[in-house]
């Protein structure tokens, strides 16, 4: 069985990078950074997701990012879902910060229940049989609009599949976006490229590229 172990963000700025996701999250080994010169435009098809476990820490995840200087694309509120919102770092990433609960239980923990990285893909039902093909079991799935994926690691990075231009919808930007994604994946077995661009490696990321 394959499956999503972590992530590596390219970034402009490396230190500005570091210090940016040290002060607004404090992520762990799950997801790295590394500098990258390659263009990109728009939105590059995808978003990183956090899910916490109530309310507040939405709101105290979403006001550090803010104060570290990410841009606020939708502000935090209630859905059918939970509760959310979306910001984007300001190395050009998206991140939604989102909890199923709407009430709140108290003060905030900054607890992240877990990571989740969405890929937009044009056609979810040949991406999502791509991805079988290389190992990936399918968790849930939802016919041609939505596809998620299990993890053999409890601390990895769930892997979930949307149409594109609903993924920018949610995400609160246009769909519209040219050249590189900025994202590598890190799977369990062999280097591989999706339909959609995205490529994964197993190679090693240097210590010195992971947030603290």
């Amino acid at each position: 069985m394959n499956s999503l172990t972590s992530v590596t963000l390219e970034v402009d700025d490396l230190d500005a990078a570091s210090r940016f996701y040290a002060a607004a999250f404090s992520l762990g080994p799950q997801v790295r950074l590394r500098a990258s010169t390659a263009p990109t435009s728009g939105f590059r098809g995808f978003t990183m997701s956090i899910t916490v476990p109530q309310p507040a820490d939405v709101d105290s995840f979403l006001d550090s990012a803010l104060q570290a200087g990410a841009t606020q694309l939708k502000p935090a509120e209630k859905s059918l879902w939970g509760y959310g919102g979306v910001v984007q770092a300001p190395d050009g990433t998206v991140w939604q910060l989102a909890t199923s609960t709407k009430k709140g239980s108290g003060a905030a923990t900054r607890t992240i229940e877990s990571l989740v990285l969405l890929l937009g893909v044009e056609d979810v039902k040949a991406s999502k049989q791509f991805y079988t093909e290389q190992g990936l079991k399918v968790g849930k799935s939802f016919g041609g609009k939505y596809a998620e994926f299990t993890s053999q690691d409890t601390d990895a990075v769930s892997l979930a599949l949307y149409k594109r231009r609903g993924l920018a919808k949610v995400a609160g930007v246009d769909a519209e976006g040219s050249g590189a994604h900025r994202v590598i994946l890190h799977g369990h077995s062999g280097e591989f490229t999706d339909p959609d661009g995205f490529a994964w490696t197993t190679s090693p990321v240097p210590a010195p590229e992971t947030p603290s």
